[in-house]
């Protein structure tokens, strides 16, 4: 009824979507939200009421963007407070006044709109400077480029791959913390990167033939000479796409081995946008047409900076070059295309903004209906499901197309004691996933888990790969998670499974020794001279969990040990069940491993139920026991005796010093072995 006499009162001016409950109103929300004005919310409502569906608009931050009036038929203060507290713009009570309703909405709506208006046009006037200040180093870039007798491409292909390989690199490791800012700023000073060609000699520069020693040195100052050119500017020293123009002009011919020019930098001393644009260059310089050369393949170029046939680059950067091989041809002619029509773009987007039919909010919704769109379109085929979970309130989100396939709402409440979460996926599945989620950790946020699924009469088994969501706060909290179901029941499927059971533990999940073995070898061959820790573990005491409680209890603390394992330690890294109570991993590492080692000894650490968990450990370092397996795995046993001797609840480092020590060890017990 009351949303009836609401719908009488604004139906004439307004389009009246209606809710009965607050699930659907959640519902509707995440479909509609960019078309949505004004949400008229009661405070007491079935299944989810007006506080909750607030709560869920706060995290999803829609009540940014979508104004929201209270209604209710109380008006004590404390509900009042807790309302606005929650981000509404106003309060009305029951009954209705038409009037005052009426007023209200329309103001709300007004001020709402205005406030977008102005919103985007200062996006607008961003996005223009923007563009201005890339096309003065554009042009700046090409003057450089027309007297080298190359064409301006080559800066458009630099910035293009500087900005493919630096979003690579973001995404393989953590090691650089480089932002999506960096990364536009990155991209942008590449196109610098040459400038300083312009103090060259035209014969020197376009020469077809091979320099001589003394041209050369005088090519080799143009990195100098474009620092020299920035170091010059008088009043913008202090700006960041200056600071790392610089640092790309003076050091993009460095070489990772030390052997580059100008100042004989090594390693990561060489600043990574200038590791970044070195590689972006050579390749781009290996794949064009030049005055001296013709254009190699991309296959060659790539083959031939793999070989060092070029120098010598940072190893990542050349995992990065190589896992993006396949596409690398496809996304620069992506990006290449994009750069080129950019004009056109903006001067379609100049027209639009002096279109008197066609305000600026109703340009945001076109680009949000087309982005809708898209991603409709790939999760229809994409053999997946995809989802959101919030744990507070505890509610689990599919899209509209996996709901339907689920036989399931698109909003599921509570969904530890939800009978269709019950049903498709088990009571214990989702606990265990829920439980892993809790477990992660802002630095490691990622868990997989492979179950079965059960609907339409199927049971399938699908890899559930979810990343946990945590607040950015100086003590972050877990706020949720993002996730599919990749359905893996296909014609691979029991070839997958027999490899499966033949690489992995049947308990924990984790690779057995002999999977672990050949898997440690590879990233051993992979990066020769790496910096590598294996580390063996075992359980003290264990005998008496098996004693005490029996063999059931036990399997399940060695499979709570495996789940800390997997959740503390990165995906790259191989970790592996020896057998009994005895763990392995290894670890590759830049920085020093004894805060990693000590992390990850914590937390196995502790209680499971009430039985109290010890650990004792034994870490054995490449560069002390040499890059053979065996050898890796004999120390790290050994510095595994030394802390059991020591006292046990302890790690302990492998050195040489162990070696006599423990051929003392050896000779006692052999002795003992012949007086038996």
């Amino acid at each position: 009824m009351n949303r009836s006499i609401l719908a009488d009162m604004l139906g004439k001016e307004y389009e009246i979507i209606e809710a009965e409950d607050g699930i659907e109103a959640i519902t509707i929300l995440k479909k509609q939200e960019s078309e949505i004005s004004l949400v008229l919310l009661d405070v007491v409502m079935p299944r989810m009421d007006g506080f909750e569906v607030l709560e869920v608009m706060n995290q999803g931050n829609w009540i940014e963007n979508i104004p929201v009036i209270m209604i209710s038929a109380e008006n004590g203060s404390a509900q009042i407070q807790k309302a606005y507290d929650l981000g509404v713009v106003d309060f009305i009570t029951r009954p209705f006044d038409a009037l005052i309703v009426h007023r209200r909405v329309v103001n709300t709506i007004l001020l709402y709109a205005k406030q977008q208006k102005l919103i985007e046009m200062v996006a607008d006037q961003i996005y223009e400077s923007e563009q201005r200040k890339n096309m003065m180093i554009d042009i700046l870039s090409h003057i450089v480029e027309f007297r080298n007798g190359e064409s301006g491409v080559h800066i458009l292909h630099v910035r293009i791959l500087t900005e493919l390989l630096l979003k690579h690199l973001a995404e393989k490791t953590e090691d650089y913390h480089i932002s999506a800012e960096e990364i536009s700023l990155i991209s942008t000073a590449s196109a610098l990167h040459d400038i300083g060609k312009i103090s060259i000699d035209d014969k020197i520069l376009n020469k077809p033939g091979k320099l001589t020693p003394e041209e050369f040195e005088i090519m080799k100052g143009h990195s100098l000479a474009g620092a020299e050119i920035l170091e010059n500017l008088q009043f913008y020293q202090q700006e960041p796409l200056v600071k790392t123009a610089y640092q790309i002009c003076r050091w993009h011919h460095e070489r990772y081995d030390g052997r580059g020019y100008p100042d004989g930098l090594s390693g990561d001393e060489i600043p990574i946008s200038a590791q970044i644009v070195a590689l972006a260059d050579v390749y781009d310089a290996l794949t064009s047409d030049r005055v001296y050369k013709k254009a190699f393949s991309h296959k060659i170029a790539v083959e031939m900076i793999m070989d060092g046939k070029c120098g010598t680059f940072n190893p990542l950067l050349l995992e990065c070059l190589s896992d993006m091989s396949d596409t690398l041809e496809t996304e620069l002619s992506n990006g290449l295309s994009a750069s080129v029509n950019q004009r056109e773009i903006w001067n379609t987007t100049q027209e639009m903004l002096y279109d008197e039919d066609l305000i600026v909010s109703e340009r945001s919704l076109r680009l949000l209906d087309y982005e809708r769109m898209k991603y409709n379109f790939f999760a229809s085929m994409a053999d997946e499901i995809q989802f959101e979970y919030t744990p507070s309130p505890p509610m689990l989100t599919l899209s509209g197309l996996d709901a339907q396939k689920l036989g399931m709402d698109e909003v599921v409440m509570d969904p530890d004691h939800n009978d269709d979460i019950a049903r498709i996926l088990g009571k214990d599945a989702w606990k265990k996933i829920c439980g892993l989620l809790h477990n992660t950790s802002p630095a490691y946020p990622i868990v997989k888990y492979e179950c079965k699924l059960h609907y339409n009469g199927q049971e399938r088994w699908y890899r559930i790969i979810t990343r946990a969501i945590w607040s950015e706060s100086e003590h972050p909290e877990f706020s949720g998670a993002i996730g599919k179901a990749v359905d893996i029941h296909d014609s691979q499927t029991k070839l997958e499974e027999l490899e499966q059971r033949a690489a992995h533990d049947g308990l924990t999940g984790l690779l057995n020794q002999a999977y672990a073995k050949e898997r440690i070898l590879e990233r051993m061959a992979e990066n020769p001279g790496g910096s590598f820790a294996l580390v063996i573990c075992d359980l003290d005491y264990f005998k008496s969990a098996n004693d005490n409680y029996g063999h059931h209890f036990g399997d399940c603390v060695l499979k709570h040990i495996a789940s800390k394992l997997w959740q503390n330690t990165r995906e790259n890294d191989i970790v592996a069940r020896v057998g009994g109570d005895e763990f392995l991993f290894l670890l590759e590492y830049t920085d020093d491993i004894e805060p990693v080692i000590k992390r990850i000894f914590d937390s196995l650490t502790g209680m499971y139920e009430d039985f109290p968990i010890s650990i004792s450990m034994g870490v054995a370092r490449a560069s002390v026991v040499g890059f053979s397996y065996d050898a890796l795995f004999h120390a790290a046993d050994q510095a595994l005796y030394s802390a059991k001797r020591n006292g046990r609840r302890q790690y302990c480092f492998y050195d040489n010093s162990m070696k006599d020590m423990f051929s003392v060890i050896s000779s006692i017990d052999s002795d003992k072995d012949k007086e038996i």
